[in-house]
């Protein structure tokens, strides 16, 4: 709200608004062939709803396989379900949920992805230091190649249209992204 000077309301309300401007926003530029698909980032079942009615579809972020079910069951079998997979190709456990706290740090103090964890199953204490274990183990692929490709397959096996793969290097969330992972895995998809 403070950087764009935009009054952040209630989620659905919100963005159902900003997608009616959006739709009578004027557009001067050479009309395309096709019309532009939009999807929307989406997590709750409202939101859910709000990408089924009025878009091509949802991207969810930072959600398990059973999460990815829940939405599809909402889409219905047309929309594009484009979900986010964060992956570590790190077999240690130790270091790979290391790697892993890290990256989920801040998304754990933010109320809309706290609610969506607790709508899926995990409780606070869950949520709580960087995340127990089996929050971590479930929101982020760590692994070798095999398990992470069962993970995607996990997501794609759930009705995801489309895996949005975010690798996150041993070395942490902002460094340069294991090119060595994507790699492996572009043959397989």
């Amino acid at each position: 709200e403070g950087v764009r000077g935009l009054t952040y309301g209630k989620p659905v309300a919100t963005m159902r608004r900003y997608l009616e401007q959006m739709d009578q926003s004027l557009y001067l530029a050479q009309k395309p062939e096709l019309p532009p698909q939009r999807v929307i980032a989406a997590l709750g079942p409202r939101m859910l709803e709000l990408a089924r009615d009025q878009c091509a579809g949802a991207h969810p972020y930072f959600v398990t396989p059973d999460h990815t079910r829940m939405a599809r069951d909402i889409l219905g079998a047309e929309p594009m379900l484009c979900v986010e997979q964060k992956v570590i190709l790190e077999t240690d456990p130790v270091l790979a949920r290391k790697v892993a706290r890290q990256s989920a740090e801040r998304y754990l103090a933010l109320p809309n992805y706290r609610n969506n964890w607790l709508r899926m199953g995990f409780n606070e204490s869950d949520l709580e230091n960087g995340g127990s274990d089996q929050f971590i183990d479930k929101t982020i692929i760590w692994g070798d190649v095999g398990k992470i490709q069962a993970g995607i397959d996990a997501h794609f096996d759930a009705g995801a249209s489309h895996v949005c793969i975010q690798p996150i290097s041993s070395a942490g969330n902002f460094a340069e992204p294991d090119m060595n992972l994507l790699e492996q895995l572009a043959g397989r998809y």
